[in-house]
C-alpha cells in the first residue's frame, strides 16, 4: 500500500491517529520502533533543530523539503509535512506541492496566515483573505499527482476574527477540496466541541504543552470528535531539557558519567540506527553472491 493511501486510511479510521512531530530522522526511527503509525515534519521542530531559532518563517521551502526528505528516507512510516503558507501565492503553492510530493511525503498542510507566519500559539497573527486561501487549496489539490496525498487546510482565524469565522473558513476550505481541516489554537473545550460538530470533514487537533488550547489525551480528543492529533513540540522539548541537563553537568564536573543511566549506550544505539543491517548488506555484496 502506498504511504499516501495508508495515511488517508489512518485519518478516516474510527480511532484517532496520534502523530508526533519528530525533531530529526533519528527521532523518526525511534517513533517507528516505538509503534507509532505516522510522523510529522514541521516548522517549529525544524527551526529549532537546524537553525536553533524560533518558528517565525526562517526556514525556506528548500530547507523544509530537505528536512522532510531525510525523514522519509529514514522510516517506512507515512510522513506528514508542513507546507506553511505555501511560500507565496498559488504559483508558489503549486511548487510547494510538487517538491514535497517528489520528496515522498504522504500529506501536506497549507495555512491561511499572512507571510511571514508564526507558530500558531504565538500572538499577533494575521490571516489572508478567505478567497486567496481557497485558491491556494484548489491549487494544491489540482497539483498533486497522487489522489491519496492528504491535503490539510489550516486556519488561524480564531485568534484574529473569532470562532465563527474560523469554522466558516474551515468549511469553505473543505468545499475547495481539503481532505483534513485544522482550526488552530482553540482556547476552550466549548470551541473544540464546536469545531468537531460544525466543521465538515475530518478535523485535526494540535497538542502543545504550555500552548493556548486545553491539553487533552488522545482518547478525550477522539471523544470530542477529532480524527488526528499531533504532538507538536514534546519531542523537541524533551531533547532540549535532556541536552541542557547533560551540558550543565559537563560544565560543572567535566564528565557525563553521572548521567549514564539516562543514556542509550553504544551497542544498543548502534542497533537502533540499523548498523547490523548495513553490515549484513556489506557482507552480502563482498561475498560475491550478489
Amino acid at each position: 500500500m502506498r504511504k499516501t493511501t495508508l495515511l488517508k486510511n489512518l485519518v478516516l479510521a474510527p480511532d484517532i491517529l496520534v502523530i508526533p512531530v519528530v525533531h530529526d530522522p533519528l527521532c523518526a526511527r525511534i517513533a517507528e520502533q516505538s509503534g507509532l503509525k505516522a510522523v510529522f515534519s514541521a516548522g517549529y521542530a525544524n527551526s529549532a533543530a537546524y537553525l536553533g531559532k524560533p518558528d517565525v518563517s526562517l526556514m525556506s521551502l528548500t530547507d523544509m523539503v530537505s528536512c522532510a526528505s531525510r525523514i522519509v528516507d529514514a522510516v517506512s512510516l507515512p510522513v506528514f509535512a508542513d507546507g506553511d503558507t505555501g511560500y507565496g501565492n498559488v504559483t508558489n503553492v503549486i511548487r510547494t506541492v510538487e517538491q514535497y510530493e517528489k520528496a515522498g511525503v504522504a500529506g501536506i498542510f497549507i495555512e491561511d496566515q499572512v507571510f511571514p507566519k508564526r507558530c500558531g500559539h504565538m500572538d499577533e497573527k494575521q490571516v489572508i483573505p478567505e478567497k486567496e486561501m481557497i485558491a491556494k487549496i484548489r491549487a494544491a489539490v489540482n497539483t498533486r499527482t497522487d489522489p491519496d496525498l492528504v491535503i490539510m487546510a489550516r486556519t488561524d482565524a480564531i485568534a484574529v476574527e473569532g470562532i465563527e469565522e474560523a469554522i466558516h473558513r474551515a468549511n469553505r476550505y473543505h468545499d475547495a477540496g481539503a481532505d483534513l481541516l485544522f482550526v488552530e489554537a482553540p482556547e476552550t473545550m466549548e470551541q473544540m466541541h464546536r469545531i468537531c460538530s460544525e466543521v465538515r470533514g475530518p478535523t485535526f487537533a494540535n497538542n502543545l504543552p504550555g500552548g493556548k488550547s486545553p491539553y487533552l489525551s488522545a482518547q478525550e480528543l477522539q471523544e470530542i470528535g477529532y480524527a488526528v492529533v499531533a504532538d507538536a513540540t514534546s519531542c523537541t522539548y524533551v531533547i532540549a531539557k535532556a541536552v541542557r541537563d547533560l551540558f550543565t553537568e559537563m560544565a560543572r564536573t567535566g564528565s557525563s558519567a553521572s548521567l549514564n543511566d539516562r543514556m542509550i549506550l553504544f551497542d544498543e544505539f548502534n542497533r537502533m540506527v540499523g548498523l547490523q543491517e548495513i553490515r549484513d548488506t556489506e557482507r552480502f555484496y563482498y561475498s560475491g553472491r550478489a
